[in-house]
Parts: structure tokens; C-alpha cells; sequence
């Protein structure tokens, strides 16, 4: 008897061992990175990794406090039974590790063609006691388990359908007592069963994830912070260099191109010595929050100093910037409240204007001096 107890006893510590020992692995993982995609990434690969949790399928959800909802951030697994098959016989006869499997190039190439993670980018979950159960999961800040018929039938709903969840556990990302959002994991492929043991591990690395997003929100709040412009919130000058140099390093390396911007008011002195700094301040304020509603989610655009704005338009060829150029040139233009204010814009574009940053750069100031010195209002590249 005394043999069965210390048995017992060992494998409960080699478990307990093995248990802390991946733990470990993985909070080292999520402290090589401060990224926020990079952190989900290697949330969800750990929590899918035969080195790691071992599930089938894990999917995120973050709160949107202003919203007051979920929403779907990302999501990783195979797509079919075939493609599961496939990515574990690979993992299992490469040896692969967690450290491999949290590559860039692996994180890139996966989410791009993941159908799960498209899924999940789509889904918006109000946060309400009828929105199912993922929002109730933020709503009462612990974990809930699907493993049974009458369970599964209640779960039913579009989400369900969508994920085409069958069994089930969501548990909720905390940080400083405070839900953050929720973590969805199955065995969608294999049918293993989802045992407590399964789940409190989950919840101690759930830990470990609530906190690992909320240092990488904390910390992208700083860079922003830091690098905006107190008058616009554009992003500053310094941060624009900065920009235009990793843009322009990127671009060389995929063999891509982008386009750049130089604008500047037109008879800004004329108006500021005219009506004074405070609606010279006005007006630049105004411009900005116009090039923030004109401008795509991709472009990047930054006030470059004074009176003069820059926009990266990346992934943009010189015809379709000279469009968009426009857009911007006619929105100031016939603004209401902008009246007999006007811009002019200089363009130029990676790599036919140039190779360097500097170069490019140079080029988009020389079409702005030639835009200005032509009459204003216009559009030179």
C-alpha cells in the first residue's frame, strides 16, 4: 500500500514537474517580444503545441472596453482532419519545438491562408449575458467547459456554427483582476476529451497570457504616446523618419514599392501673422484630423514639422498615390470649415524616384517646391 502511495505520489510530482517546466518555457517565449501580434502568436502556438498544451484548435478574443465587446484578434489550427494529419506528422518527425514553431516566417506564412484565423478576425461579441458563451466567460471572469450534449445544445448559436465548435473550454485572460479577454481551445480533430487537468493548466497559462498582452498594450500606449505630436496626434517627425526608413528597408527586402507625400498649407504665415498662432494652431489641427479620414488605415501620416505633413503610403505605385493625392488636395480644398485654405502636394514613390530614404525624400520636398512655386493648390510629383 505504502509502494501504491509513493507511486502515486512520484507521478503526481513528475506531472506537477513537467507541468511548471513548460509553463516556464513558454512565459520565456512571451517575454522575447513586446509586439502585440507576435504575443497572441505565441499564446496560441503554445497552447496548440504537442511541446505545450497540446489543443487541436485555440482561438483569442480581446475586450474592447469602448465598444464593450469582443472581438475576434486571431485564431490557429488546421483547417480539415487532412491539413491536421499533415502539420502534426511534419512537427512530430522534425522534432520541431516551440521556439521553431514561434518563427516569423511560420507565424506569416500560417495566418495568412488560415481559414480558422479569418473566421475569427470577423466575429464581434457583444458583452452580455445573451451573447453566449464566450461573452459570459468575460462577463463572470472563469472558465467553462462544453463536453456535454445537453451543454453543446445550449452553446448553439452563430458562433458555434461559424467555428464549428463541438467540444469545448473557454477560460478568461485576466490582468490585475481584471478580464482582458478570453481564450477558446478544442480538440476539434483528434476528439480527445478535455480533462480538468487540461483545464487547469490552461487557466495558469491564461495567467500568464493576461498579463503578457496587457505589459504589450502598456508598452505599444508608450511608443505612441512618445512618438505622436502633441497638437495633431499625428506621429511626430522623429518617429516619421524612423517610419520612412523601416518602409523603405522593407520594401527593398520584398521587392515591393510605396509612395510618399510632402504637403504643406498654403500662405500659412500670411493667415498666422494675420489671425494669430491660436487659429494657425486651429487650422493645422483641423488639416490633420482631414488627412486621418482621407487616408487608408495602411498609410502612415505624420506632421513633418511647422506647417508641413507627411504621408507613407505603402504597397502604392505612383498612378494610384496621384488619386489619393487628389482626394486629400480636394478634401481641404471644399471644407466648410476650412474656407480659402488650400494645400499643396509633392509626390514621389520607392524605387523609380530613388533607393535610399533620403533620396526619396529629397524627391517628394523637390515636387513640393515646384507645386508651391507653380501656383499652390496643386499636386506636383
Amino acid at each position: 500500500m505504502d509502494n501504491a502511495k509513493d507511486r502515486t505520489y512520484q507521478e503526481e510530482l513528475a506531472k506537477t514537474r513537467t507541468e511548471l517546466e513548460m509553463l516556464y518555457e513558454i512565459g520565456n517565449a512571451m517575454r522575447t517580444t513586446l509586439n502585440l501580434e507576435e504575443i497572441l502568436y505565441i499564446i496560441l502556438t503554445a497552447a496548440t503545441s504537442h511541446t505545450g498544451l497540446s489543443f487541436n484548435r485555440s482561438m483569442l478574443f480581446l475586450v474592447n472596453k469602448k465598444e464593450n465587446r469582443l472581438e475576434g484578434k486571431m485564431g490557429i489550427g488546421p483547417d480539415s482532419a487532412e491539413d491536421a494529419s499533415k502539420i502534426w506528422t511534419h512537427i512530430e518527425k522534425n522534432k520541431i519545438g516551440l521556439e521553431e514553431l514561434i518563427g516569423v516566417e511560420t507565424q506569416l506564412d500560417h495566418l495568412k491562408k488560415s481559414k480558422l484565423n479569418q473566421a475569427i478576425k470577423s466575429i464581434k461579441i457583444p458583452i452580455r449575458e445573451n451573447s453566449g458563451i464566450i461573452a459570459l466567460t468575460a462577463l463572470e471572469g472563469m472558465p467553462f467547459i462544453i463536453n456535454t450534449p445537453e451543454a453543446k445544445q445550449k452553446v448553439k448559436d452563430e458562433y458555434s456554427i461559424l467555428l464549428d465548435l463541438d467540444e469545448f473550454v473557454t477560460v478568461p485572460l485576466k490582468a490585475k483582476d481584471n478580464v482582458i479577454g478570453v481564450l477558446l481551445a478544442d480538440n476539434r480533430f483528434n476528439q480527445k476529451p478535455i480533462t480538468t487537468d487540461a483545464i487547469r493548466v490552461l487557466t495558469m497559462f491564461a495567467n500568464q497570457a493576461g498579463l503578457a498582452i496587457e505589459n504589450s498594450r502598456l508598452y505599444e500606449q508608450t511608443v505612441v504616446l512618445s512618438n505622436s505630436d502633441s497638437l495633431t496626434g499625428l506621429w511626430n517627425h522623429g518617429y516619421f523618419q524612423y517610419l520612412l526608413g523601416e518602409e523603405t528597408k522593407k520594401s527593398a527586402l520584398v521587392k515591393s514599392y510605396f509612395t510618399l507625400f510632402m504637403i504643406d498649407i498654403d500662405n500659412f504665415k500670411t493667415f498666422n501673422d494675420t489671425y494669430g498662432h491660436q487659429a494657425g494652431d486651429n487650422i493645422i489641427r483641423k488639416i490633420s484630423e482631414i488627412f486621418r479620414d482621407v487616408s487608408r488605415k495602411i498609410d502612415i501620416v505624420a506632421r513633418y514639422g511647422g506647417e508641413e505633413f507627411a504621408v507613407i503610403l505603402p504597397i502604392t505605385k505612383k498612378e494610384e498615390a496621384l488619386i489619393l493625392a487628389e482626394r486629400i488636395r480636394k478634401a481641404v480644398e471644399t471644407s466648410p470649415s476650412l474656407k480659402n485654405i488650400t494645400i499643396s502636394i509633392g509626390v514621389a514613390s520607392y524605387p523609380e524616384d530613388g533607393q535610399k530614404k533620403e533620396d526619396i525624400l529629397a524627391r517628394a520636398d523637390k515636387a513640393l517646391y515646384e507645386a508651391k512655386r507653380s501656383g499652390k493648390n496643386k499636386i506636383c510629383a
